[in-house]
């Protein structure tokens, strides 16, 4: 017997969910478990319905498609076939592990081929990479981070993020004076990161250079950072490097636009 495939419909625009889901009732075998307006809605949908195939569109208010991605648990991530209405993100669909794309407006012969090579993918051992990283684009740089915690959804924009601290495979964001665990090493996140704002300071640590606010000696050969708001982080001898040639950098970009 047939496994019946759930499937999943995430599109700001009531007329593309209207139409996704008349080709799927054409279709044996499939059964639409969500059908969501936005980010936030997917993103619970998908974890409460568990769909074998996502259809995800990639601009939306709130929380574009690739966020909802990087809040997913990678270990039971669904098939994805991005819809959008943009050309330029097809490469970045394919780096994100979607099987296919439909570029809008699409044809049922069209939609037909993603749905075969979804099928075709389906009960095939997905990695489990970082999906986020690997959607952006080459030297693309996020303005903010999304970080799931239970049911909620926040949204860090970058210029409130103070520093950063390693918690095994998580890490501690910290933003005005508030914390937020996200599943990610410090590895990965240090490589979203722009290196001129954002300095690896210590294994454990990465800063934002607007928050030092000074440099002390710790120790006999280690150092401490102090920020602004009085927080102590330490600085190893290749992070004291970084933050040097950080902080020279910026100097010089601030002399050249006097």
């Amino acid at each position: 017997m047939q496994h019946t495939l759930r499937a999943a419909i995430v599109d700001d625009e009531e007329l593309a969910r209207g139409y996704l889901c008349e080709l799927l009732a054409g279709q044996s075998g499939i059964e639409v478990v969500a059908q969501c307006a936005n980010g936030f809605e997917a993103v619970k949908a998908i974890a409460e319905t568990a769909p074998d195939l996502l259809f995800l569109d990639v601009q939306m208010p709130k929380l574009d498609g690739f966020e909802v991605l990087e809040l997913l648990d990678p270990a039971n991530m669904p098939v994805v076939i991005f819809v959008t209405a943009y050309d330029q993100y097809a490469m970045r669909a394919f780096d994100a592990h979607a099987v296919d794309y439909l570029l809008k407006p699409f044809s049922a012969e069209r939609f037909d081929r993603a749905l075969e090579r979804a099928r075709a993918r389906l009960g095939e051992k997905r990695p489990l990479a970082t999906i986020a990283a690997e959607a952006r684009g080459h030297g693309e740089r996020p303005q903010r981070l999304v970080v799931k915690d239970g049911s909620r959804v926040h949204v860090i924009p970058l210029s409130r993020l103070d520093y950063v601290t390693a918690e095994d495979d998580y890490v501690a964001l910290q933003s005005e004076g508030k914390s937020y665990l996200k599943q990610q090493t410090i590895v990965e996140l240090e490589a979203f990161l722009d290196a001129a704002t954002f300095v690896r300071i210590h294994r454990s640590a990465i800063v934002n250079l607007e928050r030092v606010a000074r440099i002390e000696p710790y120790g006999k050969e280690s150092r401490v950072a102090i920020l602004a708001d009085g927080t102590r982080l330490p600085v190893s001898k290749s992070g004291y490097a970084r933050l040097l040639e950080a902080m020279d950098d910026s100097h010089g970009k601030r002399n050249s636009t006097r």
